[in-house]
């Protein structure tokens, strides 16, 4: 089966608030066939972009296409994807990875540039994510990935059992001591970290499952958790491994501020920018959304441990709550404390604790 795939994103700010949309039509008959939408809380244009081409790719292949043209107008996505631009944007390059990995299930996919104005239904599934509407006439087809659009507020509890996720942080490192940032480097837990893992599991109680950061700092902590829950299974998500640090990977603030003052002032201004040789908090919150929805659909209505680092738990805070970027810099995570976010079916989202640390008291 031939189809097109008719894709769009876009953020307002860029950075800002940003969602996607994706169209896929029959390529002889030009029938609708699927359509996909979803709000990505605060990133960049050219992520969204993006976005919405892996939401597109996606549907196809659900349908079992073999060909796929891929009409965009976004002229950087197009060009890169038919290898004729570098990806030079750190950022980018896994979502193009994303992508490349799709286009292998199909037989042919070929990319087409059009005008702004012949994209005009997956520009209007991106500002329906954006403003937090579904489909037009096909809400029952879309499927939003990144975190989902509040509904109208209420004070009516939904009928439905929400998704409770605890987020944890890991227990104390040597890098944590000494205040050093702490990034994809494989710290290991102090005998205090320990303490602090163990008592977390402790405070967690049951859950269905734990999901947690390849790194050994968070899987030693899940470990504690999933033991004290009675043996529930333990996930690995790479998506919630920590922020890239880049060059500033094992030095203080103070160094960093001192080698890289331009640099700092700027990471400090925007999550869209990123240390030398490193990873944007734009890029961590793209790839811990995902994370999100992959738990939400595989634990409906049950409570997950997610144990994870400061970055990407104060990402799912800050979309949870739709804070600005701001909230990065104002909100604080002990080592082993614990967060609590409820997602219900509908959409609805409640922040029921951030930080709690009472479990830690005696340590």
């Amino acid at each position: 089966m031939k189809v097109i795939v008719e894709a769009d994103g876009g953020a307002r700010g860029n950075p800002g608030t940003a969602g996607y949309g994706a169209v896929v039509l029959d390529a002889d008959t030009g029938e609708v066939l699927a359509q996909r939408l979803g709000a990505l809380g605060i990133t960049t244009n050219n992520v969204a972009e993006y976005e919405g081409l892996i939401a597109g790719l996606t549907a196809a292949a659900e349908l079992g296409a073999d060909e796929v043209e891929v009409r965009m107008d976004s002229k950087l996505v197009v060009e890169q994807m038919s290898g004729r631009w570098q990806i030079k944007h750190p950022g980018l390059r896994p979502l193009a990875a994303q992508a490349a990995d799709l286009i292998r299930r199909f037989r042919s996919v070929r990319f087409t540039w059009i005008p702004r104005e012949r994209n005009k239904r997956a520009d209007a599934l991106a500002n329906a994510a954006m403003d937090g509407r579904s489909a037009p006439d096909e809400p029952a087809l879309s499927t939003p990935t990144g975190p989902t659009a509040a509904p109208a507020p209420s004070w009516t509890p939904p009928d439905a059992p929400a998704t409770r996720m605890i987020l944890v942080r890991h227990g104390e490192t040597e890098y944590t001591v000494r205040r050093l940032y702490s990034g994809r480097g494989d710290a290991a837990l102090t005998p205090r970290g320990l303490a602090q893992a163990r008592a977390a599991a402790t405070r967690v109680g049951a859950v269905a499952a734990v999901v947690t950061s390849p790194l050994s700092r968070c899987v030693r902590t899940a470990e504690m958790i999933a033991q004290a829950a009675g043996g529930v299974p333990v996930r690995i998500d790479d998506d919630l491994v920590e922020c890239d640090f880049g060059k500033w990977e094992g030095l203080s603030f103070a160094q960093v501020e001192e080698r890289w003052p331009d640099e700092m002032r700027s990471w400090l201004a925007s999550p869209a920018v990123a240390p030398p040789a490193g990873e944007s908090f734009d890029e961590v919150a793209a790839r811990v959304s995902r994370t999100v929805q992959r738990v939400r659909a595989a634990y409906p209505g049950e409570r997950v441990a997610v144990v994870s680092h400061v970055s990407p738990i104060k990402l799912i805070l800050r979309d949870a709550l739709a804070a600005g970027p701001e909230f990065l810099h104002r909100c604080y995570l002990d080592p082993a404390g614990i967060s609590m976010v409820d997602f219900w079916p509908d959409g609805g989202i409640a922040v029921r604790a951030v930080n709690e640390t009472a479990h830690l008291a005696s340590l």
